[in-house]
């Protein structure tokens, strides 16, 4: 065989060798690019305007809260219940007794419901019953009587329509009488309840 031939065999065969390793071998696929970083991609974006401001929705304010009722009364409906208590009559007592007679009831049945109706719109303004009795017995069981006269007083007060919670009572026994003499005339006087404005 001639040199040249040689030369061309070899070639040959060496193309085929090299062909058949780089078939082998893998191709690296080259990744794709990355995404574009949101400032970035936002900056692409044409800017978009803002949605136009809604137009004020002219709402009536809120109503202020109601105030609440005063608790106590002004000063003139005070003068007008002074002027009811002072028309209320004494409610009188029989000697040693502490239940309501007839008089006693028709006394305190005076101006009561007008009295009624003025307090029960007051919740704070308060009435003291008073409980009196006579010279006659010990000051202690006048005491203890004169509590039960005004209790009693009470009861009825409270039946007729004024706030058991506005209504107190306090006994004076002997030591409050409106009479000295020392006849029935003036011990009836001085058996009696006696109603008044609680102070304030």
């Amino acid at each position: 065989m001639k040199y040249s031939q040689r030369l061309v065999i070899l070639a040959v065969a060496a193309t085929a060798i090299i062909g058949i390793g780089c078939a082998k071998k893998k191709v690296a696929v080259q990744p794709p690019p990355p995404p574009a970083a949101p400032a970035a991609a936002n900056a692409a974006r044409p800017q978009q305007s803002a949605p136009p401001a809604r137009a004020a929705v002219n709402t009536p304010a809120p109503a202020p809260a109601a105030q609440s009722a005063p608790r106590m009364p002004s000063a003139q409906t005070r003068a007008r219940i002074d002027t009811l208590l002072s028309r209320i009559e004494d409610a009188y007592f029989d000697y040693d007794k502490h239940t309501l007679r007839p008089d006693a009831i028709k006394a305190l049945e005076a101006d009561s419901t007008e009295l009624r109706d003025i307090l029960k719109d007051y919740p704070d303004y308060k009435l003291t019953v008073e409980g009196h009795c006579d010279e006659r017995g010990s000051a202690e069981y006048n005491m203890a009587l004169g509590q039960e006269r005004a209790d009693a007083a009470k009861a009825y007060l409270v039946q007729v329509g004024i706030p058991n919670g506005q209504l107190s009572t306090v006994t004076y026994g002997k030591e409050k009488p409106v009479c000295d003499e020392h006849d029935e005339a003036c011990w009836q006087k001085n058996r009696r309840v006696h109603i008044v404005a609680a102070s304030r």
